[in-house]
């Protein structure tokens, strides 16, 4: 199946999204039980955490863990937004800085001013955006962040999305409730998929498309934590209690070279590998042998890959033993967890 298809169904009773691209597994998202990034909630300070710099709070769904509380003391009321997933047993994150998402706008609260994506580098359209901003609303004391999708959407869509965000942000900013409470919960997948998977694509909504366009087997395929690399080299990714470990092997390839190009095919590969099998956290890539001179070239392919992604992850840096240390952002629930 060639082209770009956008699967809408639902897997385990659960609401679920598919990305395909030329009949493989790009992206999937699958609803869960736990707070969903983006979920906003009116959350009472409870107890501070010595030596972390860091508070508990509650909250409706428990307790949650939010960073760099100066000036913050127990039963201060204050709104915090969900920033990933959890790990077992342990508070869900958080952040003071609240942000405002959809298709096209990205709502700022306390930000002032006017961005346009840096992907949209036709300079006219960026001026008949702007334009289209300030003729639609004036003197907001948010910052507005006008997202690459604008670049082809319909200037009424952009307005329209943008209003209604504002709109959605006074809402919640000027609550006057008290108490812990949720007041937006984050995106479903559907919608999710509305909102991120904006490049032209083919959209299928009829229950049990999962099936006939490859998805379920190509879930089942990733039972096994072996990941196929170009020139028959490959990989093992394999979450464990503390970290998500990567080991690369070369395969048949004897060449000098074959570390080095099963190293830089990894890096390729291994932002999606993370993305649908919904691994974040610390990451260490045990890689092939490889010269110490190719090291900056793998970097530098690494990080073009990771800067396409979407989910926050800062390559830390190389190990004595030679191993490269990740972490990434826990932007989505592990498969293994989110099917059960």
């Amino acid at each position: 199946m060639k082209g770009r298809t956008i699967l809408l169904d639902h897997l385990n009773g659960r609401e679920a999204a598919a990305l395909m691209l030329d009949g493989r597994l790009e992206d999937l998202l699958i609803a869960s039980d736990a707070p969903a990034p983006g979920t906003i909630y009116r959350a009472v300070a409870d107890r501070p955490v010595k030596g972390q710099g860091g508070m508990f709070l509650k909250t409706p769904d428990g307790n949650a863990f939010l960073r760099q509380i100066k000036g913050m003391a127990p039963g201060d009321e204050l709104l915090v937004q969900v920033t990933g997933y959890a790990e077992d047993g342990k508070a869900i994150p958080v952040a003071h800085r609240v942000l405002f998402k959809s298709r096209y706008v990205i709502i700022t609260p306390n930000a002032p001013g006017i961005n346009v994506s840096r992907s949209i580098r036709d300079e006219e359209r960026r001026e008949e955006i702007l334009a289209l901003v300030h003729d639609t609303v004036e003197n907001v004391p948010h910052g507005i962040i006008l997202r690459s999708s604008c670049e082809v959407a319909e200037d009424e869509d952009i307005a329209e999305d943008l209003l209604s965000m504002l709109s959605l942000a006074e809402q919640v900013l000027n609550d006057e409730g008290t108490g812990p409470e949720t007041l937006i919960e984050g995106d479903a997948p559907h919608l999710l998929a509305w909102r991120d998977w904006v490049e032209p694509a083919d959209v299928v909504t009829q229950a049990g498309s999962f099936e006939s366009h490859g998805v379920m087997d190509a879930i089942d395929a990733l039972e096994t934590a072996r990941l196929e690399l170009s020139g028959g080299a490959y990989a093992y990714v394999e979450p464990t209690r503390a970290l998500v470990a990567v080991d690369v092997n070369t395969g048949n390839d004897s060449s000098l070279s074959a570390g080095t190009k099963a190293n830089f095919a990894l890096a390729r590969e291994l932002p999606r590998a993370l993305r649908i099998r919904g691994l974040g956290g610390q990451i260490v890539l045990d890689l092939a042998p490889m010269p110490k001179k190719d090291r900056r070239g793998f970097e530098s392919a690494l990080k073009t890959a990771l800067r396409s992604d979407g989910i926050e992850t800062v390559l830390v840096g190389w190990t004595p033993l030679g191993h490269v240390e990740m972490q990434r952002k826990r932007a989505r629930l592990p498969l293994a967890q989110a099917l059960k």
